[in-house]
């Protein structure tokens, strides 16, 4: 009872649209020697060949021609297309601020549209991908007034002494998910994207507490959320109380299972809003590599399959040792064979895949170890292996140049004929 038709049914639509660029060529395999000539892989014609293109990897009209003329040319069918990173906007947003990394106004385009049209001509499906629960990202905060931080400090997590998250280098400080007006505010900004854009899909990612350090510095008893307004719906939810000390192991265990429990209600409150548009989009969620490993960061992936609210998991697997790879992805066919043996809607598995790496080989037999357990498989991501403004990939070293050049050669012809 998999639902087949809901990434089939896209391809074979978005196939038959024509595409007036001309594709990109690459370098030939046989042009790096030292590289191991490619198996030729098993075809997988109906198979999801998706890749993740994050916020920083685009600015211009320009750059998102390039992006999506190279992702046809690769043979990617499927674009994770990332629209929303730390409660800012890749587009026209309703309810959030233009993103900073375009000036915090607005651009003269609007990204998303753009996006949707060009992957429309190049018969690629595209989804909106957004960051769900992340409010912002630095060191440095907001200054837009009416950004969420600013706008709405309350929605904040604060731990049990009253201090508010502190700003974290290179990581995010978070909307805190056990407020209803927060699981309703993220609830509008999807829909928002899904009534007024014509996406294939919804992409959600750190739908999750991103509560590793440094958001929760090792080595403390920091514990988020622990506002008064938390504690009393908690209270009011299970006849517990929370205090500053350690919590007794029976309030501990209740308190972690509630705290799972509102990311739950927030990805349920987005499957219900979608369910009542006339032409839902699909809604898929990046989630750990195992069904229960999110559990720390209180998302419950197995529970949401099993609750079916959700039409396609990407466990991110980006383990590279083949063995390991497959292992995890045993777990999750594990509990996706359970639902079918009790006749339940099972989503697809589309498998994410780092192409990162400089062993080329070891890449390869990753995708066809994923096209072989699964769906299909994502890559992450665009920059490891296309120049873009990406401030992370330096477009003028000529060793990282060279390598992303050798990765394209070693992996795009592989994926093409996979």
């Amino acid at each position: 009872m998999r639902r087949l038709t809901l990434f089939a049914s896209l391809f074979l639509s978005l196939a038959s649209c024509g595409s007036d660029e001309a594709p990109l060529e690459f370098v030939a395999e046989s042009e790096l020697p030292d590289i191991p000539a490619t198996t030729r892989p098993a075809a997988h014609p109906d198979a999801i060949k998706a890749i993740w293109v994050t916020r920083f990897d685009y600015k211009t009209e320009a750059d998102l021609e390039a992006i999506f003329a190279n992702c046809a040319a690769a043979g990617f069918n499927t674009v994770m297309f990332q629209v929303r990173g730390n409660a800012t906007a890749f587009y026209d947003s309703t309810f959030e601020p233009w993103a900073e990394q375009l000036g915090g106004t607005d651009p003269g385009f609007d990204p998303l549209a753009r996006a949707v049209a060009l992957a429309r001509g190049h018969g690629i499906s595209l989804h909106a991908w957004i960051n769900l629960m992340t409010a912002w990202w630095g060191t440095e905060p907001p200054t837009d007034p009416e950004q969420v931080v600013n706008a709405h400090p309350d929605w904040l997590w604060y731990d049990q002494y009253g201090k508010r998250q502190a700003l974290s280098d290179k990581f995010y400080i978070s909307l805190n998910p056990c407020l209803p007006e927060v699981q309703g505010y993220l609830r509008d900004v999807v829909l928002d994207i899904a009534t007024r854009y014509d996406v294939e899909g919804i992409h959600l990612d750190y739908a999750r507490f991103p509560s590793e350090p440094p958001a929760t510095p090792a080595g403390t008893d920091i514990d988020y959320p622990r506002d008064a307004r938390t504690i009393e719906l908690f209270g009011e939810a299970t006849q517990m109380a929370l205090h500053q000390d350690k919590l007794p192991p029976v309030v501990q265990e209740a308190w972690d299972e509630w705290r799972t429990r509102q990311v739950t209600e927030t990805v349920r409150g987005i499957r219900e809003g979608l369910n009542v548009l006339e032409s839902p989009p699909v809604l898929s969620v990046a989630v750990k590599a195992e069904p229960d490993g999110g559990l720390t960061y209180f998302q419950d992936a197995a529970g949401w399959v099993q609750d079916g609210l959700v039409d396609a998991v990407f466990p991110m697997n980006y383990v590279q040792d083949v063995e390991r790879f497959d292992l995890r992805n045993a777990s999750w066919l594990a509990a996706l064979g359970q639902l079918e043996a009790e006749e339940h809607d099972v989503p697809h598995f589309v498998i994410g895949v780092r192409a990162a790496a400089t062993d080329h080989a070891v890449t390869r037999a990753l995708i066809e170890h994923a096209l072989e357990a699964g769906d299909g498989f994502c890559l992450f991501a665009y920059s490891n292996l296309f120049d873009s403004t990406n401030e992370d990939i330096d477009t003028q070293d000529e060793a990282a140049s060279s390598e992303r050049a050798r990765r394209r050669a070693a992996l795009l012809p592989f994926i093409a004929e996979s």
